[in-house]
């Protein structure tokens, strides 16, 4: 290839792996990622580093597990290593950068002090955008974007009680309620977004390739919709998991405390459906507003020059294992989709576990910079150039709190098996293969004990080697 490829990242909050290819009330959740999905690789099982926003992105984008780059809960820069971030690899490798959305990277110093950006455009940039349509300001600060009372914004919190050392800390955390945004559906933050990002595209004149970094907020709750993606499922005919409002019979003991369970506490058959109907509503948005950008890559002639990767940094429980949210182990939080299509890939569907570790030296190798050895995850470059499945081999993902650390988990995937550490509770062991809803623990199983033995040391070899504190 004489020249390196445009690349353009694409990146949703809260996106579920089952999204891309559903068909629900007979509407396509995922149009236009499913295209991307049909003519590029499809890696079904990625994992994510950790379930939870900032960790995720920021492993994701340095290339390292939360405990070797230092973010491993939403800390905002407390304990952020100097780590190179993928955007300043590609500026190095001589590509213009653009940054539009959520940032949600950390690192130091920072991204933005790395990088000389072309363009970057967050928050910021859309409260200024929100101002001249004359919304009012009075939102709550972490739901600014929606620009609605904050009186109605609280009743889309839920009180949950965490450990903070000694104590507990009562905080609120977005729930199941729903409810429509009032306001025209190409107003909404995500959407805003996208056109900047084909903006960037169609406004270039810089002869150098670029590297487009589009981190949306949809879905993330609240689940505060505009029409027409409120209505555009119906809660009452949508076909959902067997086991939404169900827990495990073999459920870890003290798992009800949890986060995720708190915040599912009490919820109704009735109100999951709504959920699910206003988080595929957004999912949709997204879809949508993504739709854009491609159409403003195909606009400019750049669609063959373009690698074009998509992601969410990790799912929600939507009501599985009565449980919302993010912050645990199982499948529907941290299996992500990731699709990558573009110059030199072919077409290819895998069900072999990789990792979101693995996109950071994928880049490089395929820009022909040199993959450095002190990274977390390996190239699949091969794999996209050749329809070859990925090595086989462990996969690692940590939990270690949301904003302190409590609730910690280690989790171990390799093929059909899943293991799960709990410093302060029972192992869990789950044979994906013929229990995908992980509602049979085989931690115990004398049957499995060689494979949880196998798995509970690699694990721990893992936790040694990349400066975790936790004991096993």
């Amino acid at each position: 290839m004489s020249r390196l490829p445009n690349i353009l990242m694409l990146m949703t909050d809260h996106q579920r792996a089952d999204s891309l290819g559903m068909v629900q009330c007979g509407v396509e959740v995922t149009p236009r990622l499913n295209r991307l999905a049909e003519h590029g690789a499809f890696f079904r099982r990625a994992y994510n580093a950790c379930p939870l926003c900032i960790p995720a992105r920021t492993a994701l984008a340095t290339g390292k597990y939360p405990t070797a780059n230092g973010v491993f809960n939403n800390d905002r820069q407390l304990t952020a290593g100097d780590c190179k971030p993928i955007h300043q690899y590609l500026a190095e490798a001589g590509y213009e950068v653009g940054q539009v959305g959520v940032r949600h990277v950390r690192v130091q110093p920072p991204v933005e002090q790395r990088v000389e950006f072309s363009s970057w455009v967050g928050p910021q940039d859309y409260a200024a955008y929100q101002t001249e349509l004359g919304f009012d300001d009075d939102g709550t600060d972490n739901y600014g974007h929606l620009k609605l009372p904050k009186a109605y914004l609280d009743t889309f919190k839920t009180d949950t009680a965490v450990p903070a050392g000694s104590k507990s800390v009562v905080e609120g955390r977005s729930n199941a309620k729903t409810g429509i945004w009032p306001y025209p559906a190409e107003q909404f933050f995500d959407l805003y977004m996208c056109r900047q990002a084909a903006g960037f595209i169609e406004n270039r004149q810089d002869a150098k390739p670029f590297a487009l970094f589009v981190y949306l907020w949809a879905p993330h709750p609240p689940l505060i919709v505009p029409q027409p993606y409120a209505s555009m499922f119906d809660p009452a005919k949508l076909e959902l998991p067997a086991n939404i409002g169900v827990v495990s019979e073999s459920e870890p003991a003290g798992r009800r405390s949890s986060i995720a369970s708190q915040l599912a506490q009490g919820v109704t058959m009735d109100q999951w459906r709504q959920a699910w109907a206003a988080h595929l509503g957004l999912v949709r948005l997204a879809d949508d507003g993504f739709g854009q950008v491609l159409d403003a890559l195909e606009v400019a002639g750049q669609t063959d020059s373009t690698l074009v990767l998509f992601t969410s940094d990790h799912g929600d429980h939507m009501g599985q294992h009565r449980m919302y949210q993010k912050f645990e182990m199982y499948e529907q939080a941290i299996c992500m989709p990731l699709v990558i299509k573009g110059p030199g890939v072919v077409q290819l569907v895998s069900d072999v576990p990789v990792s979101h570790l693995d996109v950071v030296p994928t880049l490089l190798d395929i820009v022909g910079t040199a993959v450095p050895g002190d990274l977390d995850g390996i190239s699949l470059r091969s794999c996209l150039e050749t329809a070859t499945a990925a090595a086989d081999r462990y996969v690692f993902c940590q939990y270690s709190g949301l904003d302190q650390i409590n609730y910690i988990r280690r989790a171990v995937i390799r093929g059909r098996y899943k293991y799960v550490y709990d410093p302060a509770g029972e192992p869990e062991l789950y044979d994906l293969e013929v229990d995908p809803l992980e509602m049979q623990n085989l931690a115990s199983s004398s049957q499995h004990a060689a494979t949880m033995a196998q798995m509970h040391e690699a694990c721990r070899a893992w936790a040694r080697s990349h400066g975790d504190w936790v004991k096993m």
